[in-house]
């Protein structure tokens, strides 16, 4: 479902703050995967997703979803595959806009505009079945503005959004970092629920292992801007933190002996 190929990209080339961001970076991900992304401050979780984006261009490699090869599209021209949720639950809605209005954007997302009705009755219907699936009580809400809500409701919102259309991709780019732990358990939750309900493919980058741990199928590690431990099935279900830290300190050559190196 989605595939880097020799992926390279650097940041201010040929100047004193020149940043190899990604460094010949090959991934493979199965329709249906959930993988989740860890590493350290600057080992390239960010800049991969935004890669896949189309946020910015590579300097080298390809990049496929779905078979079609994405690497010469903007960013506009991957919505049609994409579905994504950023760090920042004010990202992602249009604060003064209804809920439902919201989710009729996402709902026509890679698709022409025309000039009719915003929202048809059927698409109401719709939404609001999809809202009470959240548990959250949004679906008696629908009419109020999105600026309105607190932060995790807003965020599952944006979540449901982002899986409305039901993505080639869903990226989830440290969606819960910036909610308290009850809330950020509780996102969490609706994101497994809605990647198993949909199958979706997805990728979720955090700073907490024990989510990577605790979520997904597959967890990778990056690190300089490449992959260096990719830890799927079985082993995934065994692994703990200690044996996350014992890996990462084989294969880097960094002898760490606390979570620091990695949660930041």
């Amino acid at each position: 479902m989605l595939k880097l190929s020799h992926v390279s990209k650097t940041f201010n080339t040929g100047t004193i703050n020149e940043k190899k961001a990604l460094v010949d970076l090959n991934l493979h991900l199965e329709p249906g995967d959930f993988v989740t992304v860890i590493g350290g401050n600057g080992a390239g979780k960010s800049t991969m997703l935004n890669a896949v984006a189309g946020v910015w261009p590579v300097d080298s490699g390809t990049i496929s979803i779905d078979g079609v090869d994405v690497t010469g599209l903007p960013e506009h021209k991957r919505a049609a595959f994409i579905g994504r949720v950023f760090q920042d639950p004010m990202l992602g809605t249009a604060p003064n806009m209804q809920i439902e209005e919201n989710l009729a954007l996402a709902y026509r997302r890679g698709q022409k505009r025309g000039l009719r009705w915003g929202v048809t009755r059927a698409e109401r219907a719709l939404y609001r079945e999809r809202l009470a699936t959240l548990g959250l009580g949004l679906e008696d809400r629908m009419t109020s503005k999105v600026g309105l809500l607190s932060g995790g409701q807003r965020q599952a919102l944006t979540l449901l959004m982002a899986a409305l259309r039901k993505p080639k991709l869903l990226l989830l780019d440290e969606h819960t970092a910036a909610l308290d732990p009850a809330t950020a358990a509780k996102v969490l939750e609706l994101s497994d629920q809605i990647v198993a309900e949909n199958n979706l493919t997805a990728m979720m980058i955090t700073h907490n292992m024990s989510d990577a741990i605790a979520h997904g199928n597959r967890i990778i590690m990056m690190n300089a801007g490449q992959i260096i431990l990719d830890i799927r099935g079985e082993e995934k279900k065994h692994l703990t933190k200690e044996i996350l830290l014992r890996k990462f300190a084989e294969v880097s050559g960094v002898q760490e002996e606390t979570d620091s190196l990695l949660l930041s």
